[in-house]
């Protein structure tokens, strides 16, 4: 695999096709949205100076990475030469059995057809696809440069052969991989959205305020960031999204998403990407500084 095309611009997308294209690899990113491409291209720079200043990169590494980027606004020109597609749009069915249905259309036969979904079947993708033992589910962790876990999920019809190919590729990327079965969360947000969803509820309930919460998980647990601004970090919406597929997966009611991070969502408060969430991200606040030494 040398050509990689990454679907998707936003905050995982970027981050995928950062590490791809260090690790040198041909990246096209590819996003409807032209303003979207460029902040991708901006995050990625930036974050690549980060590593500058921080001496874990050298002037030609950085140079080497932007140049191995191209971007596209059409799915059919970037992924037509793609080895490898990695879907990284919004957590949405719909949406993602659309362009599933169009990259298989529109990429090379031999293609594997990857997608970061963080809790949606592989197999119900796979099934949008005329190539479903192509398909698997390769979920990166955010950040993407700094995180070392990819969940690699096999679908019903994913083949050995290419479940080996995403393994060894991941390894290549300076990636931990970890296979886990085709259900409903897999196993990072089926044990870590019920934990956030649960903090959610307590603050909800009265129990505790937001900093005290926070505060007993990261001294009490050793957690590097509390459960609800882990929450503002990944976007409210997102964990009501997977909430949401827990809980029809399962059809268990453990499961069922806190009436105060519905009301969150539809108010429109979403966490750093809104700038309002369990707690304020206006520019120059303390937790918005906070929150940008994991990004």
């Amino acid at each position: 695999m040398k050509n990689i095309a990454v679907i998707g611009a936003g905050t995982m997308g970027n981050g995928i096709a950062h590490v791809f294209a260090q690790s040198g690899y041909q990246v096209n990113i590819i996003d409807i949205s032209e303003e979207s491409l460029r902040k991708a291209l901006l995050t990625i720079e930036k974050n690549l100076d980060r590593m500058l200043s921080k001496e874990k990169i050298t002037v030609k590494d950085k140079e080497s990475t932007l140049k191995n980027i191209s971007v596209f606004s059409s799915l059919a020109e970037g992924v037509k030469n793609a080895d490898l597609v990695v879907e990284a749009a919004t957590e949405n069915i719909e949406l993602k059995c659309k362009i599933f249905k169009d990259i298989d259309k529109h990429s090379p036969a031999h293609a594997v057809l990857a997608t970061n979904t963080s809790s949606i079947s592989i197999t119900l993708i796979a099934a949008q696809t005329m190539r479903a033992d192509k398909v698997i589910g390769m979920h990166f962790m955010n950040p993407v440069p700094v995180m070392k876990l990819v969940e690699i999920i096999r679908g019903y019809n994913t083949s050995e052969e290419v479940t080996r190919k995403v393994y060894e590729l991941s390894e290549k990327l300076g990636k931990i991989p970890v296979e886990v079965n085709d259900y409903p969360g897999f196993i990072a947000n089926r044990i870590l959205m019920p934990m956030i969803n649960e903090a959610i509820l307590s603050l909800y309930e009265g129990v505790a305020g937001v900093a005290e919460i926070d505060t007993v998980m990261k001294l009490g647990m050793a957690h590097p960031m509390g459960p609800l601004q882990l929450a503002d970090f990944i976007g409210l919406d997102v964990c009501l999204s997977i909430m949401k597929v827990l809980h029809e997966g399962f059809g268990n009611p453990k499961y069922a998403p806190c009436p105060l991070l519905v009301n969150m969502v539809t108010a429109g408060h979403l966490g750093i990407k809104s700038g309002q969430g369990f707690y304020d991200y206006k520019a120059g606040s303390k937790e918005l500084i906070v929150a940008q030494q994991f990004i």
